[in-house]
């Protein structure tokens, strides 16, 4: 106690350079903290965006993930409905699983008949309550807006397409997209989308009379697919809605139908499948639990089926990747003001043993040994950097509490709507804490040298030091 009463008053004896010590420490810390409260809004989000449209984790065919894509169809889950009633059922699961849906994947070709104009997408059909349902996730507490999914409620033949599909197809004003410019020159070449024997099958899909459609007027596309025997079918459908996907290679592809209205263009009269089944949990950390009882299950249910279960990192390699880049970003910046912050306490260390050496040779000739005075000047060094770092960090959390209130948004990478612009500092304890004490470790550790230094300072120099 003595010691460390001694090293608040040497402290105190420079007031000027002790606040701007601690300032450049408190500012240092803020930094660090600041940046980490954005990264860790970057990761909360994209796993809320992910397990909203994706889920936690996908039991599909084992090669569907690396070869689906080239022919989807092939591999898709026969018998599907049981496993999916099984998950229901399952005690096990009950206080984890808050949605289970299947979805089947398919590639087509998408044309507008009066446009002259087509394109090949991927589509995707889904059973719009369920999905509806999983937009609703949020175990963040995030404020994101969650729109309400346009299929629950329309009519069997309702699509939505990625705005790139509406603009390529000459949809948008139809669809009264903003900033979807037309091409310079349209020329309509009836005729020219599908060939005459096909168009005639797609009059003969429209919805008969007396079945239930959107009330106003929506923009229609003919989706020509091979079905799982390898014929070609094709299903006319409205499309209600174009929303941005983020990518611009997404965006220009993307299709989403009801699940039966894809299995019937897909699979005709025979059993239907579904390439995916989805599954969203209460809370991300219930994935390791969750997936050792589904393991178990989808064995016992279709053993016959080669199935395995993906979970959403597994299955986005672009989230992974993004969080990687972040830890190591911060790395980097905790380093950079790292190194701010042991250069500013030892250059502040060396200067008060330089003001202090008479001082030194005193209490060393009255007895003190020299690890007292190397103490001495590490107390020093180390209440600096808890000062500074405690200091940084409880301003840091009441700025990011100022920010979020704020309302501010921005558009990131693979986003097709503004989010929120958030600090989320408050309640990443470890970060805190490793922060704080990061920077306490390097202050103690840069006023170890020149407290070494001081230790060994000879008396007699010392006492004559001018």
């Amino acid at each position: 106690m003595i010691e460390l009463s001694l090293a608040l008053r040497n402290l105190n004896r420079n007031k000027r350079r002790s606040i701007a010590t601690l300032l450049a420490m408190a500012i240092g810390s803020t930094a660090i903290l600041m940046f980490s409260g954005y990264s860790a809004n970057i990761r909360y989000s994209m796993q809320t965006a992910y397990a909203r449209n994706s889920g936690h984790l996908q039991i599909q065919h084992r090669d569907f993930f690396l070869y689906g894509s080239g022919n989807p169809s092939a591999y898709g889950i026969q018998n599907y409905q049981q496993l999916v009633q099984a998950i229901k059922s399952d005690p096990s699961l009950a206080g984890q699983v808050t949605v289970v849906t299947p979805t089947l994947q398919f590639g087509a070709i998408a044309g507008n008949y009066a446009a002259g104009v087509s394109r090949t997408v991927v589509g995707v059909g889904m059973v719009a309550v369920d999905h509806n349902r999983m937009r609703a996730w949020n175990e963040y507490g995030l404020p994101l807006h969650s729109p309400t999914f346009a299929l629950e409620g329309a009519a069997p033949d309702a699509a939505i397409v990625g705005v790139g599909v509406a603009r390529v197809l000459q949809l948008c004003d139809r669809l009264e997209i903003k900033d979807c410019p037309s091409p310079i020159e349209q020329q309509p070449q009836l005729g020219k989308v599908l060939p005459s024997d096909i168009a005639t099958l797609a009059m003969s899909e429209a919805p008969a009379a007396g079945v239930a459609t959107i009330a106003i007027p929506h923009a229609k596309l003919d989706l020509l697919a091979s079905t799982a025997n390898g014929t070609p079918n094709v299903v006319s459908l409205q499309v209600i809605r174009a929303e941005r996907q983020g990518f611009k290679e997404l965006d220009e592809v993307y299709l989403m139908l009801n699940l039966q209205q894809a299995q019937r263009l897909i699979y005709g009269r025979s059993s239907p499948k579904a390439t995916s089944i989805m599954i969203q949990l209460s809370r991300t950390e219930q994935i390791p639990s969750a997936r050792d009882r589904l393991t178990k299950l989808v064995a016992e249910v279709l053993p016959d089926q080669p199935l395995s279960l993906r979970d959403f990192r597994e299955l986005n390699p672009f989230f992974v990747q993004t969080t990687r880049m972040f830890d190591t970003l911060f790395g980097f910046v905790f380093a950079l003001i790292g190194s701010i912050v042991l250069f500013s306490v030892s250059n502040t260390m060396n200067t008060a043993v330089v003001e202090r050496t008479v001082e030194v040779g005193t209490i060393r000739a009255i007895g003190l040994r020299r690890a007292g005075v190397q103490r001495l000047f590490v107390l020093e060094g180390m209440l600096l950097g808890v000062v500074g770092a405690i200091g940084g960090a409880a301003f840091a959390v009441a700025l990011s509490l100022v920010v979020n209130r704020l309302g501010l948004t921005w558009l990131p990478p693979g986003s097709g709507e503004p989010l929120p612009l958030l600090l989320l500092i408050w309640g990443e304890t470890s970060t805190i804490v490793g922060t704080t004490v990061g920077l306490i470790a390097i202050a103690t550790l840069s006023a170890w040298w020149p407290a070494y230094r001081a230790s060994r300072l000879v008396i007699v120099d010392a006492l004559r030091h001018v």
